[in-house]
């Protein structure tokens, strides 16, 4: 059951979604909209606009952005577009990084949402998962330990709404997570969605998925599961590292500026109307 609404149902009606992969929508592949991805945050979008007609929608997240260039490239622009309703979930990639400094970091992080929560807008936040991956990453947990404390200190001394991801314990099943095991799949983003909705009292009809028990592995296939991991996207992860570049280095945001949301049929639409346009 939805609490009450913490959104306005009238006068300027803009959502704004910031961040990284988490937020652009990797996992939840669709062709048919910008960067083949849908994701979480467009069917809040849909929902809010199902809800309350009126709603505009920009997503500025770009997948293997750090903190910084959510700040430098995404902060300017979310303020300019006034919005009533900002998502940000950024420093992700940056516990990743070999030699990042944590107290610097979530210094920063804590300088962006005081400019956000300054706006006046409804402010979301999100504690990060620890990700079930491998035992290489475990020494990771200590930095998500420390990044899920400060966000949840921020998020109290700023008023803003969280959304505790760590505490989902849906994540726990695997079929939650696409190939990589670090980006949610569908059914992880829309189960994503309706903790949002809930938090932010907009009715929905989400449901979780009930799945049956999975099969128990062989040790073979256990070690070919790995292995296939480990070349598809451990190798070319670290490749990317050294030769510094990132799989979001060539993409644009999504959403760059807001777009009016359809009730019916949603962002499929909009993005349907702009191919027709360009006679794409």
């Amino acid at each position: 059951m939805c609490a009450e609404s913490l959104l306005p149902s009238s006068g300027r009606r803009v959502f704004v979604a910031l961040g990284d992969s988490f937020t652009e929508g990797v996992g939840d592949r669709d062709e048919r909209l910008p960067n083949g991805v849908r994701g979480w945050a467009d069917r809040v979008a849909e929902k809010l606009a199902k809800a309350n007609p009126g709603w505009e929608y920009a997503n500025l997240a770009i997948r293997s952005k750090r903190l910084r260039h959510v700040v430098s490239e995404q902060l300017e622009p979310a303020l300019a577009m006034k919005p009533a309703l900002i998502t940000l979930y950024a420093g992700g990639n940056d516990i990743l990084d070999i030699g990042t400094d944590m107290a610097v970091l979530m210094d920063d992080y804590e300088k962006l949402v005081a400019r956000l929560a300054g706006s006046g807008a409804t402010l979301v936040l999100f504690t990060g998962f620890d990700v079930k991956v491998s035992a290489v990453l475990e020494l990771l947990k200590k930095r998500n330990t420390v990044y899920n404390q400060r966000v949840r200190e921020i998020a109290a001394q700023y008023g803003a709404v969280l959304v505790d991801y760590w505490c989902l314990d849906a994540f726990h099943d695997q079929r939650m997570w696409d190939s990589d095991r670090l980006h949610m799949s569908k059914a992880g983003h829309k189960y994503l969605a309706g903790q949002v909705l809930d938090q932010l009292g907009v009715p929905h009809k989400i449901q979780p998925k009930e799945w049956e028990p999975l099969p128990r592995l062989s040790l073979r296939e256990w070690e070919q599961q790995q292995r296939r991991w480990v070349n598809d996207w451990v190798v070319p992860l670290f490749g990317r590292k050294i030769r510094g570049i990132t799989l979001g280095d060539s993409l644009a945001a999504r959403w760059p500026e807001p777009v009016r949301v359809p009730r019916k049929r949603g962002l499929k639409k909009v993005a349907e109307n702009r191919a027709k346009a360009t006679g794409a």
